[in-house]
């Protein structure tokens, strides 16, 4: 017959703690989380380059947001019916970048001061927005939108509001401008933008995303 000790550590039911038994580590943990912020400023070309500049973002997709259409397509939404407004989402690390400097760059990235246009862009679809997906993310996006009104003359009329639904852009949206940058409107709108904000050291000068 084996000894008592061994037919327990058999068991499993005898530890060296004093025959308490212990739980393995959770083999599911995360180490490398990933949060989201939703933003429009115009349209999403632009804002896409710039968030993809900035380290510890890993991805931008431009889409639609805000609005009662479901499922838009680009077309819909440029007849300004929609309801929704050209937007990114920003998937990022938040070890590596914070949902408050985001929120620095995207005053930095657009003027939100000027109400439904950026620029030569016009309509509800160019609005100034920050889509909040949870109350903490409100609470950063009003108390930044205080602060930063120190920096512009005119009121800022950026909307917050809750996220309800984020709809992907068609596939030729995205990252436009890495694919087109020597087109017309890559020239003349986005283009100085990047190269402002870099010489601000606001961003990098080339993608961060995946790195």
């Amino acid at each position: 017959m084996k000894p008592l000790v061994y037919l327990l550590l058999a068991a499993g039911l005898f530890a060296v703690t004093g025959g308490a038994q212990t739980n393995p580590p959770n083999p599911i943990m995360t180490t490398n989380p990933t949060e989201i912020a939703d933003f429009g400023g115009g349209c999403f070309w632009c804002m896409e380059a710039v968030f993809i500049r900035l380290p510890g973002v890993k991805s931008v997709i431009s889409g639609f947001a805000g609005g009662h259409t479901e499922n838009p397509t680009y077309e819909q939404v440029c007849t300004e019916t929609t309801g929704h407004a050209e937007v990114t989402e920003i998937q990022f690390d938040p070890a590596k970048i914070s949902y408050a400097k985001l929120l620095e760059v995207f005053w930095q990235a657009h003027d939100p001061t000027t109400l439904n246009r950026q620029g030569a862009d016009e309509g509800t679809s160019y609005r100034s927005i920050i889509l909040y997906r949870n109350e903490k993310q409100k609470l950063f996006a009003e108390k930044s939108k205080i602060e930063a009104q120190a920096n512009f003359r005119n009121p800022i009329v950026t909307e917050i509001a809750p996220l309800k639904k984020f709809y992907p852009a068609e596939d030729y949206h995205q990252e436009y401008y890495e694919h087109n940058s020597g087109a017309p409107y890559c020239q003349v709108v986005i283009t100085p933008k990047l190269e402002k904000l870099e010489k601000k050291h606001v961003i990098a000068a080339e993608p961060q995303t995946g790195q």
